[in-house]
């Protein structure tokens, strides 16, 4: 039997986003993320048509930044939930303070407050919304006045097991959570989502039909300057230009672990701490560990030839 698809939720009015995918991308640069045109619309169409949205790619390609840009754009809360093997939902949705329940239990046992008193009102008691720890995905849902809602930010669920997923999916399609003891927490307006995968396994069709997708690529050399200036604007242009010629290069030479955008701004950074203006052999070399993190990856670049890399990232950077 066919699975039934999701009530679409009404558009938000134009007035809350950008008018079109341009402004919106114009919105993201001004508080410094530069989107190409594919993940600037969809983007946009996941803040119009209150859509959750799914970005996939390497890791440090900037998915998680799409979040976080959001969330300062918007002027609202982010709340992250970084997945992981095993995670359940006490990590996801909620947990009782069984701490400060017991604490509590003991303080009304000592002033004589439970003389007389009924099982189940001890326990109506300790199950009070005071002794609720709200996990990200509760406290995304219950949000409640005139702010703009969150920005939920669901980080590498990949990590995540099937059973997960299954959490996702009831969330996603009712944006309500019940806590058996308080009732049902539905949110008045659903949060902003933000899942992102490194694809270390494949995402169930059955959350990516719930989202919008988009898959992340490396930004392009161009735009990598201009992350790279942006990021690090002590850095003049040639350098940034080296450096982003650099990482391409060792993208192409077959690593455990390509570079992302993310390593070449650290890169950059490192370098700009050292003083140097230019890169030479030397200077890849004592720098290596800023962009590389695996031993494997650092010996294939050397094998390759410190003076060949820099040969081949000077004429692309030309």
């Amino acid at each position: 039997m066919a699975e039934a698809a999701p009530e679409p939720l009404a558009p938000l009015p134009a007035g809350d986003v950008p008018d079109d995918p341009a402004g919106l991308r114009a919105a993201l640069a001004d508080h410094g993320y530069l989107a190409d045109e594919g993940l600037a619309t969809v983007v946009y169409l996941a803040l119009r048509l209150r859509r959750p949205l799914l970005l996939e790619g390497e890791a440090g390609v900037g998915k998680t930044e799409v979040a976080k840009v959001l969330a300062r754009w918007q002027g609202s809360r982010l709340l992250r939930l970084q997945c992981f093997e095993g995670i359940d939902a006490a990590q996801a949705l909620y947990q009782w303070d069984h701490a400060r329940q017991l604490l509590h239990l003991r303080a009304a046992e000592a002033a004589g407050d439970l003389a007389g008193r009924g099982t189940a009102a001890v326990e109506d008691e300790l199950h009070d919304e005071r002794f609720l720890v709200r996990r990200p995905v509760l406290e995304a849902l219950g949000h409640r006045g005139a702010g703009p809602p969150p920005v939920l930010l669901i980080d590498e669920v990949d990590r995540a097991d099937d059973e997960f997923e299954a959490l996702l999916l009831e969330v996603l399609s009712d944006w309500s959570v019940t806590v058996p003891e308080l009732g049902t927490v539905t949110a008045e307006v659903p949060p902003v989502v933000v899942i992102t995968s490194n694809r270390t396994r494949d995402v169930h069709d059955a959350l990516k039909r719930r989202c919008l997708y988009h898959w992340v690529e490396h930004p392009d050399f161009d735009r990598e300057v201009a992350v790279i200036r942006l990021r690090v604007p002590e850095v003049d242009d040639v350098l940034a230009r080296e450096v982003a010629a650099a990482t391409a290069v060792l993208r192409d030479l077959g690593l455990y672990k390509p570079p992302g955008v993310a390593e070449s701004i650290d890169w950059t950074a490192a370098l700009a701490a050292l003083g140097t203006r230019r890169l030479d052999a030397a200077t890849v070399d004592a720098t290596l560990g800023a962009v590389l993190k695996y031993r494997e990856d650092a010996e294939r670049t050397r094998t390759f030839g410190l003076d060949g890399l820099v040969d081949a990232l000077r004429s692309r950077a030309s």
